[in-house]
């Protein structure tokens, strides 16, 4: 199993989320989280002081797949979140060894 984590613009999100809905994900965690990376903030005006905002609201989704399906939830993210401008987030992938459903006790994949 893999989790896909996706750092993205707020208002790609709804695009995002009917995209993975398409292609049958249906499980997605998600926060709103601030930070910054190569864009480093920026300043802005406000009542004539100018000010630096260098902490750019963004979304974080998580969402745990099967092997063979984290590619395409990568792809379809990527693509979806797209805008060519500089902000447009990254894409983690990492393995998940365990996973345990509280209510069930159902564990793996089944847990998914």
């Amino acid at each position: 199993m893999k989790k896909v984590e996706a750092i993205i613009k707020p208002f790609k999100l709804d695009e995002v989320k009917e995209s993975l809905n398409e292609i049958g994900i249906q499980g997605i965690t998600v926060c709103e989280v601030k930070g910054f990376g190569r864009q480093k903030g920026h300043t802005e005006l406000y009542r004539g002081a100018e000010y630096v905002v260098d902490f750019i609201p963004k979304i974080k989704m998580e969402i745990i797949v099967g092997d063979e399906l984290a590619s395409k939830v990568v792809e379809v993210i990527a693509e979806a979140a797209k805008t060519g401008r500089i902000g447009d987030g990254k894409i983690f992938v990492t393995p998940v060894e365990e996973i345990v459903r509280i209510r069930t006790g159902e564990t793996g994949e089944d847990a998914v």
